[in-house]
């Protein structure tokens, strides 16, 4: 405990260099602190070698840089020991599985590489989402059986999960308030006083990890269920051939009713994926949020069975270019993960429609596979546009240049 409070001698290794890992592992080296960031991925650690983050995020390719040269950040592929391991992988569905369940694979994998270089006194901190009951039952007992130490005697263990919004990490991993759930009190001692170095403008809260792994689940479960409710209207509104925006506008003139817009869909790895981890513990009980996930998963059908409506309505059975703007699962980044646009582009692709896109925070060529192209370009090639995410580079004075094509607009930006 004592070592902990001199930054300069404690070794942290954050484990995944992606979304979560390399943000929190560059905010710790700004903090003092000497950061290993482990990924398996030699493109990803060659990149970051070379003084480049592999992501998009406003501000973080400045500050990794910093580190980054000062020599408190060295990314690696390789796992040594540590006085802090903190575990930042992802937990994707099973894949070929027909119920919707958390693969752990992952975490398991790197619990097990964890557990190999683990010494006593040492802190393993899993950031990753999980099912409740996971930190203990599978990363803490993996890590007993690979180094023979006892958790809550010779190491301690802990879930931090982040709440942090792509486009705002590094503000929001400062200043959000942390949830931690603890194994013990000491373990607890420990991580608040690592988390303390970085939440510099938001308040550190302790528990239980069961605790704090729902907490997760139950804050993106709740944003999930209310998105639900908005494209719900979406359908509905159609069905009166009203406009939902303008509805969801004057309803929320009440002063006790905040309802949200409605979307082509929920993407991105954290709503589109937690919900279903309650789900898969509780499932003749969570029905509210089971009922909400299929609404926003219908919503992508939805939004095809009208586009393919309208297109043939206008062109009839002719072979039309549909051009989809954006691709990521929210306006303003690069993440495609779970994206409602994708799936809408593919399954038009899949329905016979030359397909073409235009997602401007990738530079890539094709995306998913599917081709990716300006805006310019996008607009002079395709014969019907689908507007799906609300990025900035398609609102600023380019509006005109959409309408001078037939459109189906899914998020009200041309009203």
């Amino acid at each position: 405990m004592d070592g902990f409070q001199d930054r300069h001698k404690i070794k942290i290794t954050v484990v995944g260099m992606g979304y979560i890992g390399l943000p929190t592992a560059t905010m710790f080296a700004a903090a003092g602190y000497r950061v290993m960031g482990c990924d398996v991925n030699a493109k990803v650690i060659d990149t970051l070698k070379s003084g480049k983050v592999h992501i998009v995020e406003p501000d973080l390719q400045g500050l990794f840089k910093s580190v980054l040269d000062s020599g408190n950040l060295i990314p690696t592929r390789e796992l040594t020991e540590s006085d802090v391991f903190i575990i930042c992988v992802p937990t994707p569905f099973k894949e070929n599985s027909q119920e919707k369940t958390a693969n752990l694979s992952y975490i398991e994998s790197a619990s097990k590489s964890v557990g190999r270089v683990l010494r006593e006194g040492n802190l393993v901190i899993l950031e990753s989402t999980v099912p409740p009951g996971t930190t203990e039952n599978v990363m803490g007992k993996i890590l007993e059986e690979e180094s023979g130490l006892r958790m809550n005697e010779d190491f301690y263990i802990a879930h931090c999960p982040e709440r942090v919004l792509p486009g705002r990490i590094l503000y929001e991993l400062a200043n959000n308030d942390r949830i931690i759930g603890a194994s013990n009190k000491k373990a607890g001692k420990m991580a608040k006083l690592l988390y303390s170095s970085i939440v510099t403008g938001g308040n550190i809260y302790i528990t239980d990890t069961v605790t704090a792994e729902m907490c997760k689940l139950v804050e993106n479960t709740y944003r999930d269920i209310n998105i639900a409710f908005a494209n719900e209207l979406s359908l509905i509104c159609d069905e009166l051939g009203i406009d939902v925006w303008e509805l969801i506008s004057l309803a929320n003139k009440h002063p006790r009713v905040n309802i949200l817009n409605p979307g082509p869909g929920v993407g991105g790895h954290c709503l589109a994926v937690d919900p279903w981890f309650i789900v898969g513990k509780f499932p003749q009980t969570a029905r509210l949020i089971e009922t909400a996930r299929e609404i926003n998963e219908y919503k992508p059908k939805w939004v095809v069975k009208k586009v393919v409506e309208d297109v043939k309505k206008r062109f009839g059975e002719k072979k039309v270019t549909i051009g989809i703007l954006g691709l990521s699962y929210k306006p303003n980044i690069d993440d495609i993960r779970e994206s409602p646009s994708v799936e809408i582009a593919k399954q038009l692709q899949a329905l016979g429609y030359n397909i073409i896109a235009c997602e401007p925070n990738i530079s890539q060529a094709r995306v998913d596979g599917i081709q990716n192209v300006s805006l310019e370009e996008l607009v002079e090639s395709a014969d019907y546009l689908v507007y799906t995410v609300a990025h900035n580079q398609f609102k600023d004075g380019l509006k005109h240049l959409i309408q001078t094509k037939p459109y189906f607009d899914t998020v009200g930006e041309m009203r």
